[in-house]
């Protein structure tokens, strides 16, 4: 057991969240060691006068963040070996956080109503094929059918017998990666890219190379010298404002995008899960190049969360790969959550809550330029968030943390680069997570804390 201990003199309210501040900076000190067992949590308490709920909310917060593990009957030890990746969003919704760092649409009743709704239709109309079969071939025909009406709408004219239905986005990433990228094998992506990236890359035995970006994403020259150095299997982008940067790809940018794939015949897989959300947009990378692009696209950031279903389309050499990779991880996606989606881009309803939320959205982009007004951030009008670079003076850890200790919790720009040189400390911040009210709150506690200079606090973050 350590004799280190907290100073309860230094804490301040969320208590919970400063205590674990105070644990996690003696850990980075090297005061608390890899092996070190903490005081039990009503030990703890007790010396800090703090409510045993409080302690074990502060050791959940370090658990989350890899530093310490808790071993049931054993207690809680710190470790500071090598870790899982941290997710840039809370896992879980904390009641006295105002969360922006979790990238989601902006829901209200409506959405509620429209799956209520969706769900009642289901209980009378349930095919039987949903509910009893086995077989994806047997369930999922009409399905694909109808999806290439929503894809043309993507600006993508598609066969059905190219398009697989995904449980959404992740898992069409997952079989797109596993169908063009064997194990061994290096993807390049953008310099910052999606967070899920990374580490699902680790898992799948590939290696990541993150290229050189400006203010549209991939730099084609940066793509073909990655190629002429060594092999590259494919190419991950998202080109259509969901990236961290919120950056449109031109027409012109993809074409170049294309070209250099072409030249070296590598495959390229596009993530666009905005889909038609994005107005004024160029046509998607698989319409610059339809014979080697996997396109991902779904509805959970556009409609409705719940409703987590997508399309993965995939050009005729890799459609075996594809469904076989599918087959595998996934079997097939949910019949149910098929039946509700071919359903709304039938009957009109998937677009109406597209366009609801491209509304919503102008709202919410009009607070955060009062809100950040005086401070440079990257948006579009139909971006889910802001992307806030950050004075020399501030470090990325210590801004997050500080915003944390307000109240106010944003997601870390590490976490979404895949590159070990040239970055630029910055943070996400997601618009569509809370309300208005509490997005205005937030909002202002992160200019503040961005238009300041940062100070050690006494927590010692």
């Amino acid at each position: 057991m350590t004799k280190w201990r907290p100073d309860p003199s230094q804490l301040r309210r969320p208590a919970y969240l400063s205590l674990a501040e105070q644990i996690a900076n003696a850990i980075t000190d090297g005061k608390l060691t890899d092996g070190t067992q903490l005081p039990p949590h009503r030990k703890m308490a007790d010396d800090l006068h703090l409510s045993v709920q409080t302690v074990s909310r502060a050791y959940d917060e370090l658990i989350r963040r890899g530093l310490i593990s808790g071993e049931i009957g054993r207690g809680s030890f710190v470790q500071t070996r090598p870790r899982e990746p941290e997710p840039p969003y809370l896992p879980e919704r904390l009641g006295e956080v105002i969360d922006l760092s979790i990238l989601k649409p902006v829901c209200e009743q409506i959405h509620l109503e429209r799956l209520r709704q969706a769900f009642g239709w289901l209980s009378e109309n349930l095919p039987s094929s949903s509910a009893l079969s086995f077989r994806p071939n047997m369930v999922f025909p009409r399905h694909r059918a109808v999806a290439t009406e929503w894809l043309a709408r993507c600006g993508l004219e598609v066969s059905p017998l190219n398009i697989s239905v995904t449980n959404g986005a992740t898992s069409g990433m997952t079989v797109a990666l596993m169908s063009v990228a064997p194990p061994g094998s290096t993807v390049a992506t953008e310099a910052i890219s999606h967070h899920t990236l990374v580490p699902l890359s680790s898992y799948l035995g590939l290696h990541l190379e993150g290229l050189a970006i400006d203010e549209e994403g991939m730099i084609p020259e940066a793509l073909d010298e990655a190629c002429r150095k060594g092999p590259i299997r494919a190419i991950f982008l998202q080109p259509s404002v969901i990236n961290p940067m919120a950056a449109l790809m031109s027409a012109e940018r993809r074409q170049a995008l294309a070209s250099v794939a072409a030249k070296h015949d590598i495959a390229i897989i596009e993530n666009d899960i905005l889909g038609p959300m994005v107005e004024g947009r160029a046509p998607p990378m698989a319409a610059f190049a339809p014979e080697r692009t996997l396109y991902v696209t779904s509805f959970t950031k556009i409609t409705v969360p719940g409703l987590r279903i997508g399309y993965l389309t995939a050009p005729d050499r890799y459609v075996a790969a594809v469904a076989n990779r599918h087959l595998v991880s996934n079997w097939m996606a949910t019949p149910a959550m098929a039946e509700i989606a071919t359903r709304w881009v039938s009957d009109g309803t998937a677009m109406e809550l597209v366009n609801w939320q491209r509304r919503a959205l102008l709202s919410r982009h009009a607070i955060a330029a009062e809100m950040l007004a005086g401070l440079s951030y990257r948006a579009h009008p139909q971006s889910l968030h802001v992307w806030l670079p950050l004075c020399d003076n501030h470090t990325e850890d210590g801004f997050v943390s500080q915003a944390r200790l307000r109240g106010v919790a944003i997601a870390p720009g590490k976490s979404f680069h895949t590159a070990d040189q040239g970055w630029t400390p910055a943070v996400r911040i997601s618009l569509g997570s809370t309300t208005e009210g509490e997005l205005r709150t937030g909002l202002g506690i992160v200019a503040s804390l961005a238009q300041g200079n940062p100070e050690e606090l006494l927590l010692a973050i």
